[in-house]
């Protein structure tokens, strides 16, 4: 946060974290550990942790599981339903406009 608004409102969500609510089938807790995982990565700012510091890291993706999994069940749905291949595809589509826009500001510059 750099003026006082929260990143999300200023840029998004970070690209690696996916929303795990509202899915059919339902979210697995492998999907849920993978996004602990990269949740820890991106606070900590470390792809992988130092020998001295695997027990803290393996301690925080495992709670952040676990109440990741208590709020993902504690949620009532809202909206629709999302599929993964519907997901897939809005990744598609944001990624050709990102593309899009990436060429046609490299061709002005």
């Amino acid at each position: 946060m750099t003026d006082g608004a929260p990143a999300r409102t200023r840029r998004g969500v970070c690209r690696n974290i996916r929303v795990l609510h509202n899915f059919q089938p339902p979210t697995t807790p492998e999907e849920i550990q993978a996004a602990s995982l990269q949740y820890v990565r991106k606070v900590s700012g470390l792809r992988a942790p130092g020998r001295a510091d695997v027990e803290a890291f393996d301690r925080a993706i495992a709670e952040i599981t676990e109440a990741t999994a208590r709020l993902l069940a504690a949620l009532p749905p809202r909206g629709e339903t999302r599929t993964r291949e519907g997901e897939r595809a809005k990744a598609r589509i944001k990624w050709t406009a990102r593309a899009t826009r990436i060429a046609k500001t490299a061709s002005e510059g």
